[in-house]
């Protein structure tokens, strides 16, 4: 919801050479140099902290970065500039950045089960650096006339209907074919093995990616791992084999799980509070102190730019974020021209007030990249210093019978008070001990219904079909 202007990359002159693969010792084409790499994760770093969000646990990211920078110094490239960084969104995801930048999202912590795993994924995000998979889909996106960051994103204000079908650093999360997929795999293992942690903790956490796709876990926020790290469970028996291999020295190993609980006891689950989070079909932002009520049954996606609802099953969509607001214009004619510099034409509108907000109404016409054609019912609210958008759409013949939905979520919109909005909190992971006679469905009940019994099971590395432990310390995620 705040307003940025992103620093464009530099991403000119990569020049197609012949170099050596640090990982293979084979000699292969790059289109991008070890310095260009470099370059690129350093510019690349505050702009991605900016669009996403440091999370603030200052102990927790030392702790990550210490195992990273552990596993960093033993792989094939240890001279580079590595930086590590748990980043505050909500989605199941890690990903890398060509030069060794490696960043874990919040939302995957949850769903791992030791330190071990953690030591798993990382080592498997520095193997796409090592191997230079990175550097090779980095080049292709940008080849193939994709854009990365400055080449697609656009000026919030200017460009308000761009990107809905993803993040605006939607392309960093570049999907690796299977054959690389697997090398990091292999390589996590290795690197972790190197360092005294169980190389198994890498297929068990592809089992419970596997899981979770079958949980429907939550995928909100950025792309997750099961979108742009493909084929989890049928990646399970290739890497066995090197796991077994591994354990086959005799060495011992550990996984450090109480450690990691303990570590990651207390994190946000979920929505932050301090971007606004989705509560049923309400979202609510604290921060900027309002609410709005999307249609029932409505998925909603939350991200740092905009809110976006869409109905499932069908091509209504909608939208809340915020346009600029130029001091002294009316907001009959901020909507106007912020709709026109968008490219929608004005077919109708009135100056209204909803829930007490100079507001302005509006039927639209025009183009979205990606859907076509459509029209829109747009209000424009301005509320505490800044004017909100909140809009819905559909191709023009759904848009009679919709119309009546997109205004009731539309004149919604309302203040919260200041006891309100300090009210909501975020939901957290707690640890439980198992009792006699518990399921995983009295146990999600018990903590609050906050996540489904199937997602709590794929949390702890089980099943619905399997009985948790009696005694056996788990993670469960209680309401805020």
């Amino acid at each position: 919801m705040r307003r940025r202007v992103l620093i464009p990359l530099m991403l000119l002159g990569l020049v197609a050479a012949c170099a050596t693969n640090p990982v293979t010792g084979r000699r292969e084409l790059s289109f991008m140099s070890e310095a260009q790499e470099i370059s690129i994760a350093q510019e690349s770093d505050p702009q991605i902290k900016e669009e996403m969000g440091v999370y603030n646990d200052p102990e927790l990211q030392a702790y990550v970065a210490d195992i990273g920078q552990r596993i960093a110094q033993i792989s094939e490239r240890p001279h580079l500039p590595w930086r590590f960084t748990v980043v505050d969104v909500p989605a199941v995801n890690a990903f890398a950045v060509p030069g060794g930048a490696i960043y874990i999202t919040r939302g995957i912590l949850p769903f791992l089960d030791s330190e071990a795993e953690l030591a798993g994924v990382i080592g498997h995000e520095i193997g796409h650096v090592t191997a230079r998979h990175s550097a090779q889909q980095y080049t292709q996106q940008v080849s193939g006339q994709v854009g990365l960051l400055a080449l697609s994103i656009f000026v919030p204000q200017a460009r308000p209907f761009s990107e809905l079908s993803g993040q605006a650093l939607g392309v960093l999360f570049m999907k690796y074919g299977r054959d690389d997929e697997l090398q990091a795999d292999r390589l996590g293992a290795r690197y972790e093995a190197t360092l005294g942690w169980d190389p198994a903790a890498v297929p068990e956490f592809l089992s419970t990616l596997g899981r979770l796709a079958e949980a429907a876990g939550d995928r909100r926020g950025v792309p997750n791992w099961l979108s742009t790290h493909p084929e989890p469970l049928s990646r399970v028996q290739d890497v066995q084999a090197t796991v077994d291999e591994l354990r086959s020295s005799g060495a011992s190993y550990v996984t450090n799980r109480d450690e990691w609980i303990r570590r990651v006891d207390g994190v946000i689950f979920g929505d932050n509070p301090d971007q606004g989070l989705a509560r049923g079909r309400a979202f609510l932002h604290p921060v900027l102190r309002f609410q709005i009520d999307f249609p029932d049954q409505w998925e909603i996606a939350n991200s740092p730019q905009q809110v976006v609802a869409r109905a499932p099953g069908t091509d209504a969509v909608m939208l809340l974020r915020g346009v600029a607001d130029p001091q002294g214009q009316n907001i009959r004619d901020i909507a106007l021209n912020s709709m026109r510099s968008a490219g929608f034409r004005a077919a109708d509108g009135e100056a209204v007030t909803i829930s007490g907000l100079d507001a302005f109404l509006g039927v639209y016409q025009g183009q979205i990249d990606g859907l076509g054609t459509v029209t829109m019912r747009a209000g424009h609210i301005r509320h505490d210093g800044q004017v909100y958008l909140v809009a819905g759409f559909t191709p023009p013949d759904g848009f009679r019978q919709s119309d009546a939905t997109f205004l009731a979520s539309i004149r919604s919109f309302r203040p919260l008070s200041a006891a309100e909005a300090e009210a909501i909190r975020p939901n957290r992971v707690d640890l439980y001990v198992v009792r006699a006679g518990d399921t995983w469905q009295a146990i999600a009940e018990r903590s609050g219904g906050v996540v489904t019994p199937a997602t709590l099971a794929v949390m702890n590395q089980s099943t619905l079909e399997t009985r948790p432990q009696v005694g056996a310390r788990i993670k469960i995620v209680v309401s805020g």
